[in-house]
């Protein structure tokens, strides 16, 4: 048994004062409000949330940080890029810059990953004689970083949608695809959950999975999350309606693909709405990789509105920073609508916390109550950015460094700053700097 005393804890709806979270074999047996520290309490200062789950990560694209800015472009110029890091992996290389990406999070006070997984094969197309190697890499990354994981394993048919319609793999996609859906759903299957790892789907995109597959991968695992990305780009509605005549996401509603198991990342540009939030279908927002891309503000608050829970990613990790996320979206809300306030404090922690682990398939996570795992997350309010702030809107206020302690299912994987694998900054230059080495 091992027990948390909280300055301050997130419990319900609200933070409440002096509280004990106690927990055996990492899940919570007990929260106690406005009791004293006994002698043998851990002592968390500051306010503790439940763990952040990042619901939507690629996490190779945290090689070109900082390397894409010299000379402007658009996100399909930046595009390239992320297909020349793409070309330079492979599963000892995959696996030692995903163990210091997710160990960057845990550093965040993210305890589980979404990672939108599409780098499945060897460059070229080649097989590895472990079908699912790149997979396995990020298992064994996520556990190193001492994170939980929902492989989301994305089907990745084609190259591209245009009003003549889908265009042919090109030679660095040729590693992502798998011939057909039926290809794709077989090799998927052969991955094996496990304590730390649950298994979701993703549609790349209506782009890179022709209409008539969508159906197949959309059922292929009728009981896991379903991800996708939508409309991220104005181009990308272009295209399928020019094509298709319908929207990318009048085309998911076709094919069954909308629904309460499935979040669409990002939907900036989507114009339906009313689809989208009569399905109940979540978003996964990720502010940071949108203003970093150019992609635009999405229509956030009307899509909660209209009934799609919401969520948060750090998608291309142009930052990575949960709390920058969640702050993000509320001003980005009031660039939008010149109004403040459009989401409250709390609900923006939900965004961080409960919605973001439901959307990856673990619904018991995200609260700190009886029967979840012991995911704590400790943040200074004594801070120079959090000085003076309330525990209850210290989320408009922290940033990543201001988390101290993160325990994941009552482990303990970062205190006082620190990450139990060592210093996080080498591990990801060493990473990184290896992929560029003959740049």
């Amino acid at each position: 048994m091992t027990s948390w005393w909280c300055e301050y804890a997130w419990v319900g709806s609200a933070p409440v004062a002096s509280v004990r979270v106690v927990a055996h074999s990492g899940v919570v047996t007990s929260v106690e409000t406005g009791v004293p520290a006994s002698d043998g309490d851990e002592r968390l200062r500051g306010l503790v949330l439940p763990g952040f789950a990042n619901a939507h990560s690629h996490a190779f694209h945290r090689a070109l940080r900082g390397r894409t800015h010299g000379s402007g472009g658009t996100f399909w110029t930046w595009r390239e890029q992320m297909y020349a890091v793409a070309a330079r992996l492979d599963p000892d290389s995959y696996l030692r810059l995903a163990r210091a990406v997710y160990a960057e999070m845990a550093l965040a006070g993210v305890t589980c990953v979404g990672e939108f997984h599409y780098l499945h094969h060897a460059p070229g197309g080649a097989r590895y004689d472990e079908p699912n190697a790149m997979g396995e890499a990020l298992r064994q990354a996520a556990g190193d970083a001492g994170i939980r994981i929902t492989l989301l394993d994305a089907c990745y048919l084609s190259g591209g949608l245009s009003s003549d319609g889908h265009l042919p793999l090109d030679p660095v996609q040729q590693r992502f695809g798998d011939g057909s859906a039926e290809a794709w759903a077989s090799r998927v299957g052969q991955l094996a959950p496990d304590a730390t790892l649950r298994l979701g789907a993703a549609v790349h995109s209506v782009r890179a999975v022709p209409r008539d597959a969508l159906p197949e991968v959309a059922s292929a695992f009728p009981d896991a999350p379903l991800h996708v990305h939508l409309s991220e780009q104005q181009a990308e509605n272009d295209a399928a309606l020019a094509h298709y005549g319908r929207t990318p996401t009048q085309l998911l509603a076709d094919a069954g693909a909308l629904g309460a198991r499935t979040t669409a990342v990002h939907a900036t540009f989507s114009p339906g709405i009313d689809i989208l939030g009569g399905s109940g279908t979540r978003i996964c927002a990720c502010p940071t990789t949108e203003r970093d891309l150019a992609d635009g503000i999405g229509p956030m608050r009307l899509l909660v509105t209209a009934g799609s829970p919401l969520c948060l990613g750090s998608d291309s990790h142009a930052v990575i920073d949960l709390l920058e996320e969640a702050r993000a979206l509320e001003m980005h809300e009031r660039l939008a609508t010149r109004r403040r306030g459009s989401f409250s404090p709390a609900e923006l922690v939900d965004a961080l916390t409960a919605d973001g682990h439901a959307a990856l398939g673990w619904p018991e996570a995200g609260r700190i109550e009886t029967a979840a795992p012991a995911d704590l997350v400790a943040v200074r309010l004594d801070s120079v950015r959090t000085a003076g702030s309330t525990p209850e809107q210290l989320v408009l206020a922290a940033s990543s460094p201001d988390v101290h302690t993160v325990v994941v299912g009552g482990r303990t994987v970062v205190r006082d700053g620190a990450h139990a694998l060592g210093d996080v900054g080498a591990l990801l230059c060493d990473a990184v700097s290896s992929l560029w080495a003959d740049a």
